[in-house]
């Protein structure tokens, strides 16, 4: 089975998009709408913006989105996904391609989930951590015994859990795993702890946009980071993303449940190729290539 999978934030760079709009007429009229959407000339910093700039949240998020959905539909008969996921904001992507979301939905609720995830950022100083070479296990049980927030937040591949939470605690936490025998535990250059405790006003403000928003039944399951498996039921794929915001992405066991289920090619659409070195590391018996248009 083909399975087609989004890129989260950090996949992002000066430049994205542009190849997109230079060849494509269908791509301009998209891009063209999400300035209109925005607000302001995304195109503009996708383009020739700094990677300060486009390291902003605010910015950051509908960029990533705008690469994905827009390289999908310009795919046109040649994107025909038989599951889908998204890692992170990469699940609004994913859900955009496979039809629960219409384009102008997916933007607007991407926009709402950054603006709000920055604000939450601004009220407690947060960070978040990469923790490389060690089991699952010792990771959240040494999260578990520090004072202050910490929890596990990204299942990325074996070998490397994101942790997210207070400073001073994802600190302590790096301090100790060191201790414990990690490879490496480096502070990640993130405006805030994502899906942690700490996105709480995030989530919440976000419920509100997402419930008022239709979700229609998708072509396709989407593998939701929340719950690791297919989901079908448009009323459960919004709690899952909902609950997305303070729940770790559980990558690895998505990529590993779509495998199960008979996912063989996992082609990623977007920016970057960082879902394509996950994939090498979580399973080397399926392909993992990006999508590309036709020269």
């Amino acid at each position: 089975m083909k399975a087609y999978i989004f890129p989260g934030q950090g996949a992002q760079f000066t430049g994205m998009g542009l190849d997109l709009y230079e060849k494509s007429p269908l791509a301009q009229e998209y891009f063209e709408k999400a300035n209109d959407i925005l607000g302001f000339s995304i195109t503009d910093i996708m383009f020739e913006g700094t990677a300060e700039q486009l390291k902003e949240t605010k910015v950051t998020q509908p960029a990533i989105f705008l690469h994905s959905v827009i390289l999908a539909k310009v795919l046109g008969d040649s994107f025909q996904p038989e599951m889908v996921a998204g890692h992170s904001l990469g699940e609004l992507s994913a859900l955009v391609a496979n039809g629960v979301l219409s384009f102008e939905d997916g933007l607007k609720l991407v926009s709402k989930r950054a603006l709000a995830m920055q604000k939450a950022c601004e009220i407690a100083p947060s960070t978040m951590a990469a923790v490389l070479g060690l089991e699952d296990k010792v990771v959240e049980d040494t999260c578990a015994e520090i004072d202050g927030v910490v929890v596990a937040a990204n299942y990325n591949c074996p070998g490397q859990l994101v942790i997210s939470g207070e400073i001073e605690a994802v600190e302590k936490a790096c301090e100790v795993l060191t201790e414990k025998g990690a490879r490496r535990a480096l502070l990640l250059p993130v405006g805030g702890a994502f899906h942690s405790p700490m996105m709480e006003p995030a989530r919440e403000e976000l419920a509100a946009a997402i419930e008022a928003t239709t979700f229609s039944k998708p072509t396709c399951a989407v593998y939701q980071n929340v719950v690791a498996k297919a989901v079908t039921n448009p009323e459960e794929i919004k709690e899952n993303l909902i609950a997305q915001l303070t729940a770790p992405v559980k990558w690895t066991q998505c990529v590993q449940a779509m495998i199960t289920d008979g996912g063989k090619e996992f082609i990623e659409v977007g920016p970057g190729k960082v879902l394509q070195g996950l994939m090498r590391k979580i399973d080397r018996s399926v392909t993992a290539s990006g999508a590309a248009l036709a020269e």
